[in-house]
């Protein structure tokens, strides 16, 4: 995108949880409220709960950047994991190296290390992100560990997010001693439409808009009525109307580029599907061979517009089809493509697919994207280009010139069931 056209000195819709661009709605600073409160009172879990793309986890990046030095945090962010991986998980956050510990001897490490910390006065808080993907045995797992305790006071403090699943695992019988332990429950919804307009106003001031127009005034119900006021939605779709209105060299963004943006990610009304989550970001993933996983649209349409290899060493590690939308790669298993390396960021970068091109975008990575050994912080991807992303390489295929090579074939091939003159016996 042309910064310069808008006069921005950053894009405004990113998709990274970025704590500068958090916008507080009333339900949003309830949320942070519940867990700052986790810092001074130790008695018990605080769960938040949101749908996809709701801002639960910029809320923790903001909640964490705000935390003062006396605070020890762990923070687990890959959920699918055995009993002993979680505890594992939690001591390398505290500077362990426990890989070769057995389960009673993590417990003890765990349990000597938190009683230290909490006589030398400083306050310890597990955060668990996606924690609707653990399973009963390592929720078991979190309430034992929220049990370690002085005579005065709970020792570990705990948050849980993660999607409305949790709720009913949570509820679950074989869980009712953790439920009994949550003292704030709390679930974040959607923006309001009067929230939606002030948060993509306010994100626009963040990235240095000073009040002006950018965004016409009809365009905000037409923008509500298709993301529903989730805040992800509506960063892909207003990032994807600015994209519309600079390609036109226009520096405000019209409800006709909106349309177009619509058009571009083939989006249907956010009130006229079966329940809040049938449009993702990431498709339905339907594992095949050699790590390969699919996204599928919810469209029906069957044929990519390009795909991605991932490979490792030279070896092919995962795969994805690409269709109209984005695609997030990251670290953490929220992302649409994980890329477990310490040299990848939480979320290192996004690729946005439409029916003419596919760009790569740097989301603010520590180590970058590189091209031919080149930094970039964008790309606009050809057939066959070479993505280095930490020590992994993407492979970028092409496959529009192969569609339409199919179609023209098939239209100029004879009829289904005609025969040549003369044919036949």
């Amino acid at each position: 995108m042309n910064l310069e056209l808008f006069k921005l000195r950053e894009l405004p819709f990113r998709l990274s949880p970025d704590p500068q661009f958090l916008y507080l709605s009333k339900a949003h600073a309830r949320a942070k409220a519940y867990m700052e409160s986790t810092v001074w009172f130790a008695d018990g879990f605080v769960v938040i709960t949101g749908e996809i793309g709701c801002g639960k986890t910029t809320l923790i990046e903001t909640f964490l950047q705000e935390l003062q030095n006396d605070v020890v945090v762990a923070q687990i962010n890959q959920t699918q994991v055995s009993s002993l991986e979680f505890l594992q998980s939690v001591l390398v956050q505290f500077g362990y190296k426990p890989f070769k510990m057995k389960k009673a001897e993590l417990l003890a490490t765990l349990n000597d290390y938190l009683v230290e910390q909490y006589n030398a006065g400083r306050k310890l808080v597990l955060i668990i992100d996606e924690a609707q993907n653990l399973t009963q045995t390592v929720l078991e797992e979190v309430r034992l560990l929220s049990g370690i305790e002085t005579p005065k006071e709970k020792v570990l403090r705990i948050i849980l997010a993660g999607q409305p699943e949790l709720n009913d695992k949570l509820d679950a019988p074989e869980l009712e001693q953790l439920a009994q332990r949550v003292r704030l429950r709390f679930h974040l919804p959607a923006l309001t439409s009067i929230e939606m307009r002030a948060y993509i106003l306010h994100r626009l001031e963040v990235a240095g808009s000073q009040g002006r127009e950018i965004f016409a005034g009809d365009t905000f119900e037409l923008i509500f009525r298709y993301t529903g006021g989730v805040p992800r939605l509506t960063n892909t779709l207003c990032d994807t109307a600015m994209l519309a209105a600079a390609n036109k060299n226009h520096d405000t963004v019209t409800r006709d580029d909106v349309t177009a943006a619509i058009d571009e990610l083939q989006w249907q009304e956010y009130s006229s599907r079966t329940g809040t989550r049938l449009l993702r970001l990431r498709g339905d993933a339907a594992p095949g061979h050699s790590g390969e996983s699919r996204a599928r649209p919810d469209n029906g349409a069957d044929a990519p517009l390009a795909r991605i290899l991932l490979a490792a060493g030279g070896r092919t590690v995962g795969e994805r089809a690409l269709y109209p939308g984005r695609l997030i790669i990251g670290r953490t298993s929220a992302n649409d493509l994980q890329i477990e390396s310490r040299f990848v960021s939480r979320h290192h970068c996004q690729i946005v697919t439409t029916a003419h091109n596919c760009v790569i975008e740097d989301l603010n990575s520590t180590n970058g994207i590189f091209m031919r050994s080149k930094r970039v912080r964008f790309h606009n991807l050809n057939d066959g280009d070479v993505v280095m992303i930490g020590q992994h390489e993407l492979l970028y295929i092409d496959e529009r010139a192969q569609h339409r090579a199919q179609g023209e074939a098939h239209s100029a091939s004879p009829a289904s069931g005609d025969h040549p003159v003369g044919g036949g016996n």
